[in-house]
């Protein structure tokens, strides 16, 4: 097994010499990309605070290395998952934590078969499929306040379709136009996250449920991270 690097900024900390500190739950990100939603994760990580994620919950971002850095199809991204569960590294808690996987199901619209299938393992897995149809960058538009009316609606059907174009897709074309950055080279991107609370609140015009994504525009990221931020902790941990 290739060794996973395994981003998150939290503190073991002690207080008048107790124990260390340690998560009561962790949220582990496997992400399709190798750079653009690993700029937005590592961003929204660093935030865990400001955005008012409970103390005790923890995020991570799982970044693939060596030979298994180019790992994208989600077939193969949930077996790999599977396998980091197993990795004594990063301290897998089978009962209280939660695997989330970042994918784009536009390979999925002439497969609903092998989506059914996809999302049949994933519950069978007990993961969370973190999806947009077509791509991320739909979820890093919502980021703009009035992106929805002002550029997704005008443009939803193209978006869907997303032709390519010299060499880029219509919904990262359109990315590059709201924000003056290329998504797939611009660590920028991270710096989105700040505002992922409109992405939150757009979100709610799209189809957020990711068993119904096959011929409409979803996108259910928003709608796991208000999740995360609302996850309570009992009493005593």
């Amino acid at each position: 097994m290739a060794p996973v690097r395994n981003y998150s900024n939290w503190n073991k900390r002690t207080y008048d010499q107790k124990e260390p500190i340690e998560p009561y739950k962790k949220f582990f990100f496997i992400c399709e990309g190798v750079n653009t939603e690993v700029f937005y994760f590592k961003s929204l990580i660093d935030l865990r605070k400001q955005l008012g994620i409970h103390a005790l919950i923890d995020l991570c971002l799982l970044e693939k290395t060596e030979k298994d850095k180019h790992i994208s199809h989600p077939k193969r991204l949930l077996e790999f998952a599977q396998e980091q569960k197993k990795n004594d590294e990063i301290s897998f808690d089978e009962e209280r934590d939660q695997m989330i996987l970042v994918i784009d199901a536009d390979i999925y619209e002439k497969k609903p078969k092998q989506y059914k299938q996809l999302l049949a393992k994933a519950e069978a897995y007990h993961d969370t499929l973190a999806v947009t149809n077509p791509a991320f960058e739909l979820f890093l538009l919502l980021h703009y306040e009035n992106s929805y009316q002002t550029d997704i609606l005008p443009h939803a059907e193209e978006i869907l379709e997303n032709r390519k174009e010299n060499n880029r897709r219509f919904i990262s074309q359109l990315f590059s136009k709201k924000s003056g950055m290329n998504s797939k080279t611009n660590p920028k991107i991270g710096t989105l996250a700040k505002n992922v609370d409109i992405a939150i609140a757009q979100e709610k015009h799209l189809n957020q449920d990711p068993r119904k994504c096959n011929g409409t525009l979803t996108c259910n990221i928003g709608k796991l991270i208000e999740e995360i931020k609302n996850t309570k902790v009992p009493h005593g941990n």
